[in-house]
């Protein structure tokens, strides 16, 4: 029953993940694309890590799967930043 559960949570993580690349192809500016981008990758990354950690065999392997997901989350949150800060300034004709 765990593994069925952990099965579905990363199917449905998998979709999160096609919905955000097709936001990313079909919304017409940067910030459009990456708001539906960062907030679609970032569950479906949480789905998909939760549904691993349900088939983990040990306490190790879900510990590695949270720092895993920790840090992504953190680089993507962090990359999202900068890609929308870059495209203001470009925006407003600022190059700092």
């Amino acid at each position: 029953m765990l593994e069925l559960l952990g099965a579905g949570l990363i199917g449905l993580g998998a979709v999160f993940f096609v919905a955000g690349t097709v936001g990313l192809l079909r919304f017409p500016d940067v910030f459009c694309r990456l708001h539906a981008l960062t907030k679609a990758d970032g569950l479906g990354l949480a789905l998909i890590a939760l549904g691993v950690a349900l088939q983990a065999g040990t306490g190790g392997a879900v510990f590695r799967i949270a720092l895993i997901w920790g840090f992504v989350a953190l680089a993507s949150a962090t990359c999202g930043h900068l890609i929308a800060r870059h495209a203001r300034q470009m925006a407003g004709g600022r190059h700092d």
